[in-house]
């Protein structure tokens, strides 16, 4: 039998139609040219099935063994290179059982009894995204063990904390990485929610009804691990659900849009911070750009371009949904638009941050085991510009409280001291005492402590406050619960 026979019988309802398929709905419907990447998932998921059925009695042993073989020689082409992925085959689950057949005959084709490919793309999906979220725990440990590293070189570096963007208080650096760490640590924990959703068995659900084989589905979930944390089997237990579910893309494409305006929050603090006009921190030359026209220039490349494509991966959450509003129960072929943003946002997603690793804590060298070349903070000029804002405004007025005033009398007081302040363009701490006590005569000499940067960063020793004893004990709790 020839390859084009072959070809053409590969297709499961080709004996019911009269003129094959046009070559322009060929293309606009084959998806072989990025579902391709499943193919790993679908040999390993292929087997698992003729496993059991030999299992069960369905295959006989012989073609279990038959198939076993070919797929073999199948993983190696397509590791190697060698395997030929036809357009014509439309997917990649028909071209490895179109594979298959030729390898191995009659074999090949027993492997689809009691599957559709329904339940066998949906079982493939579920396969490789687990272990995409898998490779995504490991960067998201990455990422916050590099920011914790930075935030221990820096607990006693003063930063102007802003809200709305106008200086608040003082806080530590090393205070203001651990928030970021905080959001990544929550990234982390939804993606292992997904997962345990992710992880369950579609397969034996055919088309939409189950089928009149007796299959296993437990032996097969198991194989695949798709089990709890006690070893038992999790299996999509309705059919029609099983093989028209989308809700673990979504999710997992929600938990992704999440975890890059995390980066993406964290980006434009990096664009301000690096900007001449803060010059808080320096990052690597490697993530960065000059100017085609201004010499002087060095552009934070890097963290504008994850700005913008976090409104990608937001995107792609928005086409999922919109995708899955309008389906009736139970598959149907729009289903087959959810890999391209899927695997877009797995990559995307990855490729963020492992480079956000690199870039914020550095990379290893081999020479002298230490990390190089992550961000470079510049503390004078950060303590230079919380020295501007009053930021420690708050500080007096807790002072005043502490001395019997009601805190709105207080804030009302302080509020007077900053409008002299500013008036003579002075910070707080540089008013004589003589006129510190014109807005309230309990202000006493010890107010300087209050009111100096240090002062009002060490007084803020409450659990989870900025004061560098909190702040080192966060960053411990943080590293015991990354090992």
């Amino acid at each position: 039998m020839s390859n084009n026979q072959l070809d053409k019988k590969s297709s499961a309802w080709s004996a019911l139609f009269s003129e094959p398929m046009s070559e322009l709905v060929q293309r606009y419907t084959a998806s072989v040219s990025f579902d391709k990447r499943l193919w790993q998932v679908d040999i390993t998921a292929s087997l698992a099935h003729a496993g059991m059925l030999a299992a069960q009695g369905i295959i006989s042993t012989e073609d279990h063994a038959a198939i076993v073989r070919g797929m073999q020689q199948i993983w190696t082409e397509i590791e190697s290179g060698a395997f030929v992925w036809k357009q014509e085959l439309e997917d990649v689950h028909l071209n490895i059982e179109a594979r298959l057949t030729q390898l191995v005959g009659d074999a090949g084709k027993r492997l689809h009894t009691g599957r559709s490919r329904n339940d066998q793309v949906a079982t493939d999906v579920r396969l490789w995204l687990r272990g995409e979220i898998d490779a995504i725990a490991e960067l998201l440990t990455a990422l916050q063990t590099s920011l914790l590293e930075v935030a221990e070189r820096n607990v006693d570096v003063i930063l102007p904390g802003f809200t709305h963007l106008q200086v608040a208080q003082p806080v530590s650096f090393g205070h203001h990485m651990l928030a970021y760490v905080e959001m990544f640590s929550r990234d982390a924990e939804r993606f292992l929610e997904v997962r345990r959703r992710v992880n369950r068995l579609p397969l034996g659900a055919a088309a939409l009804a189950g089928t009149s084989y007796p299959l296993d589905r437990k032996r097969v979930a198991k194989e695949l691990g798709m089990h709890d944390e006690h070893g038992a089997p999790q299996l999509c237990r309705n059919s029609l659900d099983a093989v028209s579910d989308r809700d673990f893309a979504i999710e997992f494409s929600a938990a992704s849009a999440l975890a890059m305006v995390h980066i993406s929050r964290l980006s434009e603090e990096l664009i301000v911070w690096m900007s001449q006009n803060f010059s808080f921190i320096r990052i690597a030359d490697r993530f960065t750009t000059g100017s085609s026209i201004m010499p002087q220039k060095k552009n934070p490349d890097v963290p504008e371009l994850a700005r913008g494509k976090t409104g990608r991966v937001v995107g792609h959450l928005m086409g999922l949904i919109t995708l899955m509003k309008g389906q009736p129960l139970a598959y149907n072929k729009d289903n087959q638009e959810d890999k391209e943003p899927l695997f877009d946002t797995v990559d995307t997603l990855k490729d963020t941050l492992r480079i956000f690793s690199e870039m914020i804590g550095g990379q290893l060298n081999p020479a002298s085991g230490q990390k190089e070349g992550g961000i470079v903070v510049y503390p004078q000029a950060m303590e230079q510009a919380a020295r501007k804002g009053y930021a420690t405004a708050t500080d007096l007025a807790d002072y005043l409280v502490k001395k019997g005033l009601p805190f709105r009398d207080a804030h009302e007081a302080v509020a007077h001291a900053v409008k002299a302040a500013s008036t003579h363009q002075v910070d707080l701490s540089e008013l004589p005492l003589a006129v510190l006590q014109q807005f309230h005569p309990a202000i006493e000499k010890d107010v300087f402590d209050a009111l100096s940067l240090r002062g009002s960063l060490n007084a803020r020793n409450v659990s989870g406050g900025t004061a560098p004893v909190q702040v080192r004990a966060q960053i411990a709790w943080h590293r015991e619960r990354l090992c």
